[in-house]
């Protein structure tokens, strides 16, 4: 339980978020779309292949003694929801004007349910987590820049090739910092389940 509540509980914490994977067939398709970038700014930090994920909910530090009751409240949230079909698009940057910090893979959304699936784990973790307040925007990290640079002007227009998938469970995820790159691990799953 984060926020102000969580924050006076004594114990030990861990950086949890709320995430799907993407199957390998999909991350093949975007680190060949990446590759000629990889060439082209490495000054960037691109982030591991196996790191790449759909952050649905990011909790940040929490009581560990927490997960259990966490992890219940995701499952009721996505036990209901039908699996969702999506696809990766294109490569982007945030912000979306100025110089890039963050580039990303973005996935198909037209519809609202990635949208709609991390707002429902939103609302089912209020009073336990910090409610979400930017908008949501589904997408792959795929490399970070620090400090922040312009970039070519062809990044933004590079189509990854379509492969529709089902986001069809959702992970919680703890990160472990310090010492390189971040690592993370999956501590349990949730089904979504068909209506």
């Amino acid at each position: 339980m984060t926020g102000s509540h969580a924050e006076q509980r004594p114990g030990p914490r861990v950086r949890l978020f709320v995430a799907v994977d993407p199957p390998e067939r999909v991350r093949d398709l975007v680190e060949a779309a990446i590759e000629q970038w990889r060439r082209v700014l490495p000054e960037v930090r691109w982030n591991a292949r196996g790191d790449w994920h759909v952050t649905l909910k990011f909790l940040g530090a929490t009581p560990a003694g927490d997960v259990d009751a966490l992890m219940g409240a995701i499952a009721g949230a996505v036990s209901d929801i039908a699996p969702i079909p999506t696809a990766v698009t294109g490569l982007g940057s945030f912000p979306a004007r100025g110089p890039a910090r963050v580039l990303w893979a973005g996935l198909d959304d037209r519809a609202g349910r990635l949208a709609g699936l991390s707002l429902a784990i939103d609302g089912a973790l209020l009073g336990m987590a910090e409610p979400e307040r930017r908008p949501i925007h589904p997408h792959l990290t795929v490399g970070r820049c620090d400090p922040a640079r312009g970039l070519p002007e062809g990044f933004g227009q590079t189509l990854v090739e379509r492969l529709t998938f089902e986001v069809d469970r959702v992970g919680l995820y703890r990160s472990h910092l310090g010492g390189g790159p971040p690592r993370y691990e999956l501590l349990a799953a949730a089904p979504l389940e068909p209506s």
